[in-house]
């Protein structure tokens, strides 16, 4: 029973104590309000008459320092004479100031030039000789640059004795190609034939007629050398007939394209 007397007491002192804090704040804080504080009075001035104001000048101020002229200034020992700019004068400056031009090299090229096309090359398989300088591919018909191609009529007199050189060259140029592929560069179209620079295994093909006489070059070209070489050996056309068996057998440059009597029999 005592200790919650002590209890009841304890609590009891403690809002006293509390609300004496209390009073006391309350208290100091009216006293704040209550000091006297002079009051704000807007005072509003009376209309003043209007007087001159008198504008002193400014006080004269020192003048700035002229910036020196051009040619005073430090690090020039003397004058430069001015260029005259009278238009019969403009383009003609003075002595000591222009100098002569002075040619130089050329720069190198920023870029490589463009190299030279290789013409486009074609390959027509299986072809058939028509005639020396003449052929048939498929439903192509090439004709050899720089030659004149011989007919197949045609014929050839030689000790008195007359051959179709013209179907023997044909044959001479049918072994010689023996179904290998032609391999034509640069063909410019004439009509329906093409008109074409060939080559069998890496060798020109009219070089090879011209060279074995079995072909006429064009005037102008290069295998005119060699025509009269053949001439001089009495080769193809300028030579006897070489189906004759009493003679040699016949000398190409090409040994697979050498005549035999039963290779030509069919063209006979």
């Amino acid at each position: 029973m005592r200790p919650r007397l002590f209890t009841i007491a304890g609590g009891l002192a403690a809002l006293a104590l509390y609300a004496g804090i209390l009073m006391a704040g309350a208290a100091i804080i009216r006293n704040r309000d209550s000091v006297a504080t002079p009051e704000f009075v807007l005072e509003t001035p009376e209309a003043a008459v209007d007087e001159p104001i008198s504008v002193e000048p400014p006080a004269e101020t020192e003048a700035a320092p002229t910036p020196p002229e051009p040619d005073a200034a430090p690090g020039k020992g003397s004058r430069v004479a001015a260029r005259p700019v009278e238009p019969g004068l403009f383009a003609q400056p003075e002595d000591g100031i222009a100098k002569p031009l002075e040619r130089i090299a050329p720069r190198p090229p920023l870029s490589k030039p463009e190299e030279k096309q290789k013409p486009a090359s074609a390959v027509f398989p299986r072809p058939v000789a028509l005639a020396a300088g003449l052929v048939r591919s498929g439903e192509t018909t090439l004709q050899l640059k720089d030659i004149e191609p011989e007919t197949p009529e045609k014929v050839c007199e030689a000790n008195g004795r007359s051959w179709p050189c013209g179907m023997v060259a044909r044959t001479a140029f049918r072994n010689f190609l023996r179904g290998r592929a032609l391999v034509c560069e640069a063909t410019d179209s004439s009509s329906e034939t093409l008109n074409a620079r060939c080559s069998v295994g890496g060798q020109d093909v009219a070089e090879w007629l011209v060279g074995n006489g079995w072909a006429t070059p064009l005037p102008g070209t290069a295998l005119e050398a060699k025509a009269e070489a053949a001439r001089g050996a009495r080769l193809g056309f300028f030579g006897d007939d070489p189906r004759d068996l009493a003679r040699a057998p016949l000398a190409l440059d090409d040994p697979a394209a050498s005549i035999a009597p039963e290779d030509a029999a069919p063209d006979l």
